[in-house]
């Protein structure tokens, strides 16, 4: 087999569209203030509904792509997507505004569950690693990307015509997935969906030390990353901020493409992850004793740390799970805990900063970096008993 790389790079654009639901908001929050003056704490939902959507229904999304099939699913969820950035640019009322982004935030688990099983099937066994980096790659470089380009295109023409531009990329997506990804096989009729099969599914997936390994090293990653990334900078001199906020992702992102793809051939996806979680644990050992440019230097290794921890984690759903079906149900759970540790991990690490300056850093993610090691361990002795 060879990999198919104009379906990978497809899909991999496909992922950046799904981050854009995120980043269009997230980057340009505070000019949003003045678009509904007076909303307060409710603004803050206009961000965060789309991930409380991936903790509920993560696990129910990997189901749904075995039924329905990940082509089918990843497309029509494209399309959703671009009609409700459309919507978005009408300057709806606030409690619109969030209605529109709950079901923006199904159209971004489908796409972020759909993708992964569809990448690896695209990807030849040697280079499957690769492309599960690549795919890992899309939610920090959208931020970075929507930073540069969309921050001054909204700043300067309104939110509305960022939104905009997200819903015309969200349709190119959907119309290059339809000429490079083969056509499904018709699903054959299933018994309907019932709460009581949805739940004996998910316990399922989380028994599975192949389903759940993904997921439960992920979630150590989504809870230190996303957190230090928004206030890692911060916590360094003033004079470095910009610096930090810059560097950060982008180290992680070479670190994934670089590094990470090389160790993960050699080494495997899962031994890969504990080495990220190790060198994370030892950068914040060194940021507890560094300062100045050197606490810089501390926070970047956190970041190519964890760049390991984040292409490995998404190279081990088609190293533990051979079947689409069963990769489906995994990257259903990567979603699932991923979101859990995206809401979560931030505002942890603000009321620890907030009691203990920067050390916070630390003592979050030391103890964090050394679970992810561990719950490794504990599920590697689960799957040789079997």
């Amino acid at each position: 087999m060879q990999t198919r790389w104009g379906a990978v790079f497809a899909l991999w654009f496909a992922g950046l569209c799904a981050a854009g639901q995120f980043s269009k908001i997230g980057v340009i929050f505070p000019e949003l203030a003045t678009l509904w003056p007076g909303a307060g704490a409710r603004l803050g939902l206009v961000v965060s509904v789309v991930g409380v959507v991936g903790v509920i229904f993560g696990t129910t999304a990997g189901l749904l792509v075995v039924r329905l099939g990940a082509r089918r699913l990843i497309i029509g969820a494209l399309i959703a997507g671009a009609v409700i950035s459309a919507l978005q640019c009408l300057q709806l009322p606030l409690g619109a505004m969030i209605a529109s982004r709950v079901l923006e935030g199904f159209a971004h688990l489908a796409i972020v569950v759909a993708g992964p099983v569809l990448i690896a099937g695209a990807a030849a066994p040697r280079d499957q690693a690769a492309a599960m980096t690549l795919w890992s790659t899309f939610f920090g470089l959208a931020f970075t990307v929507t930073a540069l380009f969309g921050l001054p295109l909204a700043q300067s023409h309104g939110a509305a015509a960022l939104w905009a531009i997200h819903a015309v990329l969200m349709v190119l997506a959907a119309a290059l997935l339809v000429r490079v990804l083969p056509p499904e096989a018709p699903q054959p009729a299933q018994v309907p969906l019932r709460l009581t099969a949805l739940l004996s599914d998910t316990r399922a997936i989380y028994a599975s030390p192949s389903l759940a390994a993904p997921a439960m090293g992920f979630v150590f990653y989504t809870l230190i990353f996303v957190a230090a990334l928004t206030l890692v900078p911060g916590l360094v001199a003033p004079q470095f901020r910009a610096l930090t906020a810059t560097v950060m992702p982008l180290v992680s992102i070479a670190s994934s493409l670089g590094v990470g793809v090389a160790l993960t051939r050699r080494l495997g996806a899962v031994r890969v992850v504990q080495i990220g979680f190790a060198g994370g644990a030892l950068a914040a050992l060194l940021w507890l004793l560094a300062s100045g440019l050197g606490q810089v230097g501390a926070a970047l290794l956190i970041s190519a740390s964890l760049g390991l921890v984040q292409g490995a984690s998404f190279a081990a759903i088609p190293e533990l799970n051979p079947t689409p079906e069963a990769r489906a149900r995994a990257a259903g759970a990567i979603a699932q805990l991923g979101n859990v540790g995206t809401t979560l991990g931030t505002p942890v690490l603000l009321a620890l900063a907030a009691q203990l300056g920067p050390a916070a850093l630390t003592l979050f993610t030391l103890p964090l970096c050394l679970g992810g090691i561990a719950v490794h361990v504990w599920l590697r002795r689960r799957r040789t008993r079997f």
